[in-house]
């Protein structure tokens, strides 16, 4: 059976401020929404695995970063009219200012342990597009860090950027963050 067509009807997109309004109403409460190019995405309640590496991860990032630094732990990063990831981690130069959230940060980590596809795919995409010059994922069920650099723009036509280069850190290895290549991050440091 073919289903009927609907005309006249549109998707409903959503924007960052309508995002962020409803959130400061509660809506969103207890879960954990995120906004990715106009479409609203939940994602399933944190299990232990995922919450232990986030902590670790913001500790030894807090560690190698210092002070003039932020991390910020779920919480919005603007990258457009109609995209907040909320990433699990982004650090920020500076101190808390204006009374706005950031639209950039030196570093976006998510930790990955249901989500990997999505996040060496689509979020990478979202995050080179924004020009975010270091995105990393701590895959926790192959206890590695995944790291991308250097976004560079899609060929003409397809749009959005990706990451050109990709390495991978296994739980033995150590990495430094691009903006500051003199601090060292231990992967196992990250993993729980």
């Amino acid at each position: 059976m073919i289903a009927p067509t609907v005309t006249g009807l549109q998707p409903f997109r959503w924007n960052v401020q309508l995002f962020h309004q409803l959130g400061d109403l509660g809506v969103f409460r207890g879960r954990r929404a995120k906004l990715i190019r106009g479409t609203l995405l939940e994602q399933g309640m944190m299990n232990p695995p995922h919450a232990i590496a986030g902590e670790k991860s913001e500790e030894a990032l807090r560690a190698a970063f210092g002070p003039g630094w932020r991390v910020r732990v779920q919480k919005p990063l603007v990258l457009g009219q109609d995209t907040d990831p909320e990433p699990d981690i982004a650090v920020i130069r500076g101190t808390p200012g204006p009374l706005v959230h950031p639209t950039t940060a030196a570093l976006v980590v998510e930790i990955a342990d249901t989500t990997l596809t999505a996040d060496i795919t689509e979020m990478a995409e979202v995050y080179a597009t924004a020009g975010i010059a270091d995105y990393c994922v701590v895959d926790v069920d192959g206890r590695r860090l995944l790291v991308f650099r250097d976004p560079v723009p899609l060929p003409q036509g397809l749009g959005g950027s990706a990451y050109r280069t990709h390495l991978t850190f296994g739980a033995g290895d150590s990495v430094s963050p691009l903006a500051v290549p003199t601090a060292v991050v231990r992967v196992a440091d990250l993993l729980p």
